[in-house]
This record gives structure tokens, C-alpha cells and sequence, in this order.
């Protein structure tokens, strides 16, 4: 049954009036909810304000590594140690090792960049500190809905946007309605505010609908594989923080790893692959399994055990991938956009601030009986912000990779290092790229065949026992969220000519392609999407070399539920 069918049957849908909208409650959502309601109490202006979260609770799809630079929440919070922000393990030692197969060599501490110094940072769960910023929220009177996913755009007579529609619940996997069907519903606002996070499946709607990307370097993503272990006490150094580059990865394919210690005998630890890789064998999960067993990081892991998984894509082309972030009616904030500074490996800072800029526009234009413009204000601020100054010195770091990662590690090394040390803040020249990650993969039959060792099951493992303690869990009998706009698409194209791709950029186990066989006893390929499975990481919808998988909005409350990440 249609959209317009199910309005016809069963409309119309009940709608909520708010002053602001905000479509997702991460830290760059929850930050600008947060600050118009500040602005609104000292000022003495009643503003209503809704987030709207997809996850059952707000920090349940929050997935970071995390060190957490604190500037933009003491901008937010000047008193949130007082508050009780979990924010309770400051970084005591920084290393950057250099990887091969068996050996690691430490860069010097004075020889690291700034962007790799983390003193005053700390090491948090992101997830917990959502959660914490959904508690503020709510004691400043933001209505917070877990569990409603926003599923469409809703456009005013101008065009511009005028607020979002909630997904219908108890559509059956035919699409008809079943009969715990529930319409979905209107929230109209006077702006809406899209944070939903990197390659967020409204924000891209709107992206290509406002030609907003238009000028702007191809976006650049990565895909982020995280694993929280509990680890020997004997081996716990609370504080410390380790990154890696080199192996497993060759010097082309841009990618990097991390491990920080946590409280409590934890360590949290991740590895980072560019989703503009070129050989179409390569897998990032695999990748990350075989990481673990470098003696340095098998050093830390033996005799653990691993408690936590989940994988997210990051938006990684900083600001010369930036996209316009505004339009009629509202704008982009957080990963949403693309503030994440790659090269310090770190976004919540960056979130924060640009929901605290967009939040102060849209406070004085509301003050000022405005609805449904352009906040010019907000990308005027952060222009004028420390944030750009700080997006702006490290804009070629991913672009060098390109070059490899010798030439990165010089380039960088100039750029990060000498120069501020020669009194020159920014980079004089600027390295663009302009081929988006889809189109990097190169024919199967042309790249090395990776043949990746079977899973131990105590230091590395598999997709579906790590999607297990992810607590991923989607309601079976509705459409599946991960579409095709052909499909046929997949075998004629992925399978032939990129060796199924899907079922080796995907950390979930979502796609494998089965054999069909017809009455004839003829076999035939197909691809099996298990969208069950979906971590919500957005790599297909990102990397499918053809652009014919889309990821759509699945029932509110589905998808993972992660503890401590």
C-alpha cells in the first residue's frame, strides 16, 4: 500500500506545533535544544522545542571512540563537572605507533602535531554523555520522543521546509498495514534542525533537493568499527591513549586505529577504514580482526574478554567537503553536515558547538517573528568561529592520503607540525579531490584476492556473534529499511564485475548472495538482505559502487541498543 493510499484509508495525521524541530537526539541535536532553551529562560521567551530520537532512548545509536576535547561543552555547561557529566577519565599519556606486521615504532611526543596531543581531553563513552546532555535537556523543558523515527520531509507551499512526518508503525513486510498499524505524525516547526548523523537519510534528501553540496569537494567517509573489552587488571592503564597507522592496512588505502583506557578495567578500541578503498576484496571488519592480533594490541587484549560491539560511518571530508548548511525552513548541525576534524579524530566537540551556533540564530530569529527563512546567521558565526579555525588548518589531512601514506605522513607532518612552529596557523595551498567514495572501486578481477584467517572466537571473531552483543534488534514482520532501485542491480553488476562487494563492506552480515534453484534444477545468484541484522552504520548506502542500495528509515526503536559505547 502507497503513502498516499494509507493517507487516504486511514488519514488525516494528527499534527504538533513546536517553535523548533529537531530531528535527532545525539550531541549535536541535544545541543541545540538545549541552548535555545537556555537562551529562551534568560531571555524570558517561551520556546517550544522537540527532538525527536530514532533509538529507543537518546545515546542508544551513539557510537564514538571517545576522546572528548571538553571546549564546546564548557561553552554549553561552564559547571557541568558539577552537573555530572560522565566525564570521568582524563587522558594521562598520548603514543602514535607506526605499524607492520610484528613491529611498532613510536613517534617522539615532541615530533607529534598538535592535532595528536590529548591533554585536557578525556576518555568518555559517548553514549553515556548523550544521555546525560537528553537529562539536561529535558530539566530545561525540551520534549525529548525516543523511538520515533523521523521518516519524511514535509515542505510548505514555497517550498521550503515547514517540519518532518514520523514513520508509520505496523506496516507487515507486504506493506499493508497490520493490525497494530499506527499513522505516522506530523511535527511542524517554525525551523527544523536535522542532526541524525553522518549520511543522515533526510539530510541527503535534502542535500541533493537544495543543491547544497554544489561547489564543495565530493563528501569522504570512513567506516568506524568499535569493540569495548574488559581487560586484566595487571595490564589497565587508566588514561592512556594509543593510535595506530600502517598495518593491516597497504599504504594506499587510507585508515587508522585507535585503543583508550577506560575506568574500570576497560579499554574501548577501534579501527578505522576510508570508504574510499579501491580493492573491492577488501573487508573493514576483517580488518579489524586481524589488527587485534599485532603484538601490541594482543598484548593488551589476551586474557580479556570482549563485551561490546558496534560500527558507524563517519563523515570525514571536513571543510572543503562541507555543505551548505542551510535552507528555507531549516539546517544541518553535527556529522549531519560534516564538522567532524579527521585528523584529531574527533566530532563531539564540533557537534556541540555548531547545534550551539544554529540554536543562537534560531533563538534571534524567532524573537524576531520570523518562521520558515534562511538562518544566514548561523554559517556567518561559524566562520567567525574557533571551530573553523580549527577545520580550516587541517583541510588537506585526508585529501594527502590520496597520495599515500608516506607522502601523508610528510605533508601532514608539514602542515600539522612545521608550520604552526614557523608561526604560519594555516596551510597556504589547498589539496581537493573530486571522486566520491562510490566510484573508487576498481573491477574484482583486476585487485589482489584478501584471504582473511577464520576467527578464533576469543581475541577475533565473527559479524554475527558481534552483532549479537550489539543488541540489535529490528520488528520482523516490517518492510525491509535497506532498499534496492533495481533489483537486479546486484548480480549483474556488484557480483560480476566487483565480486559482491556488499557482504565485505558491511560489519553486520546484512548481504550475502545464495543460489536460487528453479524447477529445472537451474542455480541462479541472488542477493539476501538481512536487514535484521543493520547496525545502522550507513556503509551500503555510502559505498554500493552503483548507488542502488538506499537506506530508509526502519520502525522507531529498532537497530542497536549499546551500553558503555
Amino acid at each position: 500500500m502507497t503513502p498516499a493510499s494509507l493517507l487516504e484509508q486511514h488519514g488525516p495525521r494528527e499534527a504538533m506545533e513546536y517553535d523548533v524541530v529537531v530531528v535527532g537526539g545525539g550531541p549535536a541535536g541535544l545541543a541545540t535544544a538545549i541552548r535555545i532553551k537556555q537562551l529562551a529562560q534568560v531571555r524570558e521567551h517561551e520556546i517550544s522545542v522537540v527532538v525527536l530520537e530514532k533509538g529507543s532512548e537518546p545515546g542508544a545509536h551513539i557510537l564514538s571512540g571517545a576522546v572528548m576535547d571538553p571546549r564546546a561543552l564548557s561553552e554549553l555547561f561552564p559547571n557541568w563537572k558539577e552537573l555530572g557529566a560522565p566525564l570521568d577519565q582524563p587522558v594521562t599519556d598520548d603514543e602514535f605507533l607506526f605499524l607492520t606486521r610484528t613491529g611498532a615504532t613510536r613517534t617522539p611526543h615532541a615530533l607529534l602535531p598538535e592535532c595528536f596531543h590529548n591533554q585536557g581531553n578525556y576518555i568518555v563513552s559517548l553514549g553515556s554523555v548523550t544521555r546525560w546532555l537528553g537529562q539536561q535537556a529535558e530539566a530545561l523543558g525540551v520534549e525529548i520522543f525516543p523511538g520515533f523515527a523521523a521518516a519524511e520531509v514535509l515542505y510548505g507551499d514555497e517550498g521550503g521546509v515547514k517540519g518532518v512526518v514520523t514513520g508509520n508503525l505496523g506496516i507487515g513486510k507486504d506493506g499493508e498495514p497490520t493490525a497494530n498499524f499506527q499513522l505516522g505524525m506530523e511535527l511542524h516547526g517554525k525551523y527544523t534542525v536535522f542532526a541524525e548523523g553522518s549520511r543522515g537519510h533526510l539530510g541527503r534528501q535534502l542535500i541533493s533537493r537544495f543543491k547544497l553540496d554544489a561547489g564543495r569537494d565530493p563528501q569522504s567517509y570512513g567506516l568506524g568499527i568499535k569493540e569495548l573489552w574488559e581487560i586484566d587488571p595487571a595490564k589497565h592503564q587508566p588514561g592512556r591513549v594509543t593510535h595506530t597507522a600502517g598495518w593491516p592496512l597497504d599504504s594506499q588505502t587510507y585508515g587508522g586505529a585507535f585503543l583508550y583506557h577506560l575506568p574500570n578495567n576497560q579499554v574501548t578500541l577501534g579501527f578505522i577504514t576510508g570508504l574510499d578503498y579501491s580493492n573491492p576484496w577488501l573487508s573493514p571488519f576483517e580488518e579489524m580482526q586481524r589488527w587485534k592480533t599485532h603484538p601490541a594490541i594482543r598484548s593488551v587484549l589476551e586474557g580479556g574478554k570482549r563485551v561490546g560491539y558496534g560500527a558507524r560511518a563517519i563523515t570525514a571530508g571536513g571543510l572543503l567537503s562541507l555543505p551548505k548548511t542551510i535552507f528555507p525552513g531549516g539546517a544541518l548541525v553535527g556529522c549531519e553536515a560534516g564538522y567532524l576534524n579527521v585528523s584529531r579524530i574527533k566530532g563531539s566537540h564540533a557537534a556541540i558547538k555548531s547545534g550551539m551556533l544554529a540554536a543562537d540564530a534560531i533563538f534571534d530569529a524567532i524573537v524576531n517573528g520570523r518562521q520558515h527563512d534562511e538562518l544566514a546567521a548561523y554559517p556567518d558565526a561559524f566562520r567567525q568561529s574557533w571551530l573553523h579555525d580549527e577545520l580550516d588548518r587541517t583541510r588537506n589531512f585526508k585529501q594527502w592520503f590520496k597520495k599515500g601514506l608516506w607522502v601523508a605522513t610528510l605533508m601532514n607532518g608539514i602542515e600539522q607540525w612545521l608550520l604552526p612552529k614557523l608561526g604560519i596557523k594555516s596551510p597556504p595551498w589547498t589539496i581537493h579531490h573530486h571522486v566520491a567514495d562510490h566510484q573508487t572501486l576498481k573491477p574484482a578481477a583486476d585487485c589482489p584476492r584478501i584471504d582473511y584467517p577464520k576467527p578464533d572466537g576469543t581475541l577475533t571473531f565473527d559479524r554475527l556473534s558481534s552483532v549479537f552483543i550489539s543488541n540489535t534488534n529490528h520488528e520482523e514482520n516490517q518492510p525491509a529499511h535497506l532498499t534496492l532501485k533495481d533489483t537486479g542491480v546486484p548480480v549483474r553488476i556488484n557480483l560480476a564485475t566487483y565480486a559482491g562487494p556488499e557482504g565485505r563492506y558491511c560489519p553486520a552480515g546484512v548481504y550475502e548472495y545464495v543460489k536460487n534453484t528453479d524447477s529445472n534444477g537451474k542455480e541462479s545468484d541472488r542477493l539476501q538482505i538481512n536487514a535484521q541484522n543493520c547496525v545502522h552504520c550507513k556503509t551500503c548506502d555510502i559505498k554500493d559502487p552503483t548507488q542502488n542500495i538506499v537506506w530508509v528509515t526502519p520502525e522507531g526503536g529498532g537497530g542497536p541498543n549499546y551500553a558503555g559505547m
